[in-house]
């Protein structure tokens, strides 16, 4: 049995018996919307957002992510299962930015994998005792939509890695995308069964489930529904190579939020969004948003934070103050700096290590005094790639230690076995600087953690032997292209591809004076305590709410088909047009005026001709022939022009240049409204309209008698855009003496007399 109420299939989850009675109708808060009460019912049960009422008054969020943040294993001895929270998930974690108000509801996947037979009582479990909705995919599916197209296609090229050569493993397969499209919707099926959509707020984490909001937006108009991207976004000159690139946009902007790391992350998403499907942005009072079919999608930028608290505990813990220690009593004497990296192409474990090659090749002294610990945790994904960083890694640790080794001194100390979280933080603690090389990552939180480790506290200072009084210090070498970049702005920056460069902030960040080290920490450490996981979920959340706040003052429809489903937000006063109703008012009535566009209506789109092709001028004849009739044609078209392809029409009226000229039929005269004495400011603006069309390749000028455009329509988005702002500063100082009006429009900027009042 599926609910739409969580608050119901929780019931069923400890056993209750729903009631079966007629559904009254409910109704809402405040009214927002014009018209009768009942009216706004029926229109919200056709096309918005629920047919479940609320029954829970207390907010909710529902977070949606790859796997759940749970650890299970299988029990030996009874067969059964065992479940506990995952202390390390990020999912988790974020709860303490919420509030203890907000309730929780988590959707994603095991990281075992759980027999079908026992797939029912493991649900049950989850739901009653972690308030967790498990999707359960069959193995073959996992793999194609996991190690498939999310590891081989969306990982890479999101990493800026393209599939040039059939070798590298990222060749686009139609049918690993029809798997993750078919992942998202039992996500979308798992999340429908528990959402309240008239109150519940959706979050929805990661590239996984980049799909996913337009299958709940297509269920729930109004679904309150939040994304966050925590993998870079690439620039549009590598995602454009994507061919599901549109699906994939059109599939995000059905979030009410969107979230990014970086402002470049989120730059390169509007760009896509402006040179793909045209769409444009607009900041106001500090928010970025993208009109999308009347809804306004917001834009959020704010990197992620660390749970400090689950770090001070287990700062505190004996244990790690035992491995303290032994590091110290093992690292005595010498200076360690500390690299903490995946396995994988994108981490440049490899530049590390040959910048640690270079520093100890050009800087003799540091033999024997410092030492780079290399801990290489195990790679998500697989395949070659992985197994040839791996032998890279191996092979140049060991060419260093052969050649600037000594008994009892290995300058590179690799570690590649798992380790406990209590012994990673002891090698923070230890470590002088820490070195993140990654030539592309999308946040890395290793800098944030390694920040607060270093703060300590008194046990472990006396541990390290240390003065609690006198402040702490810590240096960070960071890669420009990792997301955590930007917000340490005393880390020493470098281009990891560039090994001179590394070596010398290798050298930099050893010699630099303890006051300048415990400044950079000082300020550090003020940042990262207090943007923390649960800032940046709270700051995530209350946007959301923003975000959402216009969902009861809009009408919606749902308009297209599959991933090209979107909604349609129009004002409340809009009402939809009735077919039958114009039919019937049409044949009531005894006159009437027929106002047709031809720019934007009598065109076909997709087709480049401008001029009208039979069908539509056949059309336009019968519409004339009827003498209870009179058919007008609009267009910013010159009259020379439209009299030649509409001569056929002889009773079309037609208006020329948007009604400057007006012909009420084949026969008359042309007339203008106003009479315009004087054009010659003509010879100033074109000659400074063909400067700009000779630099901006796909511009054009139309010349007109009342006026005069520059078209960039065909123009590089973005380029045109700029030059058309040029251009309009350009016109309005060298017209300022004229009697004209300068004005920018939809891809033009036009140039017209002051007394002309139609609009472009």
């Amino acid at each position: 049995m599926v609910s739409r109420s969580y608050s119901n299939l929780l019931d069923l989850a400890y056993g209750g018996t729903p009631t079966l009675s007629q559904e009254k109708k409910r109704f809402p808060r405040v009214a927002t919307v014009p018209g009768l009460l009942s009216e706004v019912e029926d229109d919200n049960c056709n096309s918005v957002s629920s047919d479940a009422p609320s029954s829970v008054s207390q907010e909710r969020m529902i977070i949606v992510g790859n796997q759940l943040p749970l650890r299970a294993h299988q029990n030996t001895d009874d067969e059964g299962w065992c479940f506990s929270w995952d202390e390390d998930s990020l999912l988790l974690q974020l709860k303490d930015g919420l509030g203890e108000d907000v309730e929780v509801i988590y959707v994603g996947c095991l990281k075992e994998e759980v027999p079908p037979n026992e797939q029912d009582d493991v649900a049950q479990t989850l739901l009653e005792t972690f308030k967790c909705v498990p999707a359960f995919l069959p193995p073959e599916l996992f793999t194609k939509f996991y190690h498939g197209f999310c590891k081989q296609h969306l990982w890479p090229l999101f990493h800026y890695m393209l599939p040039l050569s059939p070798d590298l493993d990222g060749r686009f397969d139609r049918s690993l995308w029809q798997a993750y499209v078919s992942v998202n919707k039992i996500f979308a099926d798992k999340v429908m069964e528990v959402i309240n959509p008239d109150d519940d707020y959706v979050w929805v984490h990661d590239y996984h489930l980049m799909v996913l909001p337009t299958f709940l937006r297509k269920r729930f108009n109004r679904v309150k529904l939040g994304f966050f991207l925590h993998s870079p976004f690439p620039s549009s000159e590598i995602y454009r190579t994507l061919p599901v690139r549109e699906e994939l946009l059109r599939a995000l902007l059905n979030s009410d939020l969107i979230g990014f790391h970086t402002f470049d992350y989120a730059r390169h998403f509007l760009t896509c969004c402006s040179r793909m499907l045209g769409l444009s942005y607009q900041s106001k009072r500090g928010y970025i948003g993208l009109e999308y079919y009347g809804r306004t999608v917001s834009i959020k930028i704010l990197p992620v934070g660390i749970h400090i608290g689950q770090l001070q505990s287990v700062l505190n813990l004996p244990e790690t103050e035992a491995k303290v220690a032994e590091l110290r009593n093992k690292f005595r004497g010498q200076t360690v700096m500390l690299g903490v990296d995946d396995m994988d192409i994108f981490k440049g474990i490899s530049l590390k290590l040959l910048a640690m090659e270079q520093l100890l090749m050009q800087h003799t002294e540091n033999t024997g005094q410092v030492v780079l610990v290399q801990i290489a945790n195990p790679a998500r994904g697989r395949g070659r790639d992985v197994a040839e960083v791996r032998s890279e890694t191996y092979a140049t640790v060991k060419r260093i230690n052969n050649a600037f080794g000594r008994p009892g001194y290995d300058p590179v100390v690799l570690i590649d076995t798992p380790l406990q979280f209590y012994e990673r933080i002891a090698y923070y603690v230890i470590a002088e600087c820490c070195l993140v090389t990654a030539v592309r990552d999308g946040m890395n939180l290793i800098p944030y953690e390694y920040i607060i480790c270093r703060q300590g506290n008194e046990k472990l200072d006396q541990t390290l032997g240390l003065n609690p009084l006198e402040p702490k210090r810590s240096m960070l070498v960071v890669s420009e292209f990792i997301g955590c970049s930007p917000s340490l702005s005393g880390a020493i920056r470098v281009n990891p591809w560039n090994i001179d460069a590394v070596a010398d902030a290798m050298d930099s960040a050893l010699i630099l004076s303890e006051a300048e080290k415990q400044l950079r920490h000082e300020k550090h450490y003020r940042y990262v305590s207090t943007h923390d996981v649960a800032y940046w979920a709270r700051s995530f959340l209350q946007d959301l709410e923003r975000a959402c706040g216009d969902h009861l003052r809009k009408r919606c429809w749902g308009i297209g088909f599959g991933l090209g489903f979107r909604v349609v937000a129009m004002d409340p006063n809009f009402r939809k047009l009735s077919v039958e109703h114009i039919v019937a008012a049409y044949k009531r009535t005894k006159n009437r005026a027929i106002l047709l566009d031809y720019d934007s209506t009598l065109l076909l789109t997709s087709s480049l001709s401008t001029i009208p092709n039979v069908e539509a001028v056949g059309i336009l004849n019968n519409l004339c022939r009827d003498p209870k009739n009179v058919v007008f044609l609009v267009s910013a078209k010159d009259r020379k022009t439209l009299t030649e392809w509409f001569s056929c029409c002889e009773k079309l009226g037609i208006a020329a240049e948007n009604g400057y000229f007006i012909r009420p039929k084949h026969d008359a005269d042309w007339e203008t409204c106003i009479s315009v004495p004087d054009f010659d400011w003509k010879q100033i603006a074109e000659p400074v309209m063909k400067l700009y069309t000779e630099t901006t390749d796909g511009s054009a000028i139309e010349t007109k008698e009342s006026s005069l455009v520059w078209n960039y329509r065909d123009a590089d988005p973005d380029f045109g855009f700029c030059q058309a702002k040029e251009l309009l500063d350009h016109l309005e100082s060298v017209l300022a003496n004229e009697p004209v009006l300068v004005k920018s429009g939809q891809h033009i900027v036009e140039v017209k007399p002051q007394c002309i009042e139609y609009v472009c």
